[in-house]
């Protein structure tokens, strides 16, 4: 296998396994963080975001440009117990498809961590399986919901910055991989994909709080091969959510919000400390 095929291979990958964070990430906000369900469905996110980040930082040290627009993920929305029949359907799956992966390639570390996907499949399957059974009766013919109590524009506000900050987490993500070899630079960017992607939390719950699906919308910008042209268009990204949670802050119904209030002041805190720290880079 040359290198263009294994980075085609990969991004293929990292797309499905794109598909598996949003997918589960939008089933656990409307269960609720709090909740059993929803704690549970938050972990598998976060151990998939993991399995995201090995196959970026591999297609990355190749040279290759990740494919950031997820896959679809295929389940049967009819009722929890149909969903998480699904979920260890689609993970079942996985195993043999890493396996044979791991198989045709030569390097030892790709072929590990194709191995590992392989593995932490299994294991999600098995922890899926195991919420599916022990499901009670109501639960299992339900599905998640509540009423909306947010107004269209106050919901609209919400969802548009959900997007935005979606795209600025995987353009963040992206840049990392891609300069990881560029010193500190690119984990300093991976640091702030981080705080992206709490923020992005921050939105997302309150919105599936009130029986909405956030919207994981992917964008698309230039895949820039020079550093500095990525950091201003990250510049330029900050200043229209800076701009945008400014408008919201404003907005009179945020104050039947505490909660969100709260977050708010902390990302409109933690945004202008990005913004300064870019500027200066860039000097």
């Amino acid at each position: 296998m040359d290198k263009e095929q294994m980075i085609a291979m990969l991004n293929k990958d990292l797309a499905e396994e794109h598909a598996a964070v949003i997918r589960y990430l939008v089933h656990g906000y409307l269960e609720g963080e709090d909740s059993p369900l929803g704690a549970g469905l938050l972990s598998r996110a976060r151990e998939e975001m993991w399995h995201i980040h090995w196959l970026g930082m591999i297609i990355g040290k190749l040279g290759g440009e990740p494919n950031l627009k997820p896959a679809a993920y295929p389940y049967d929305p009819s009722s929890r117990k149909t969903i998480f029949k699904s979920y260890v359907d689609y993970e079942l799956s996985l195993i043999p498809h890493y396996l044979r992966e791991a198989d045709s390639v030569d390097d030892p570390h790709i072929k590990r961590v194709l191995q590992r996907e392989a593995w932490e499949s299994e294991i999600h399957a098995r922890k899926f399986a195991r919420v599916h059974d022990r499901l009670s009766q109501e639960e299992a013919a339900g599905i998640p919901a509540a009423d909306n109590k947010l107004s269209q524009a106050f919901l609209h506000s919400l969802q548009q910055l959900v997007e935005v900050k979606y795209n600025q987490m995987l353009r963040a993500v992206r840049d990392a991989w891609v300069f990881q070899d560029q010193g500190l630079s690119g984990w300093r960017i991976m640091d702030f994909s981080f705080t992206k992607m709490k923020q992005l939390a921050h939105l997302a719950e309150k919105v599936a709080e009130n029986g909405v699906e956030a919207k994981f919308q992917a964008g698309s910008w230039s895949a820039s091969a020079s550093i500095a042209i990525a950091l201003r268009n990250a510049l330029e990204d900050l200043e229209k959510s800076h701009n945008l949670y400014l408008k919201l802050k404003s907005d009179p119904e945020i104050q039947q919000h505490a909660g969100l209030m709260i977050n708010l002041d902390l990302a409109l805190k933690q945004e202008a400390y990005e913004i300064d720290e870019i500027r200066d880079w860039l000097k």
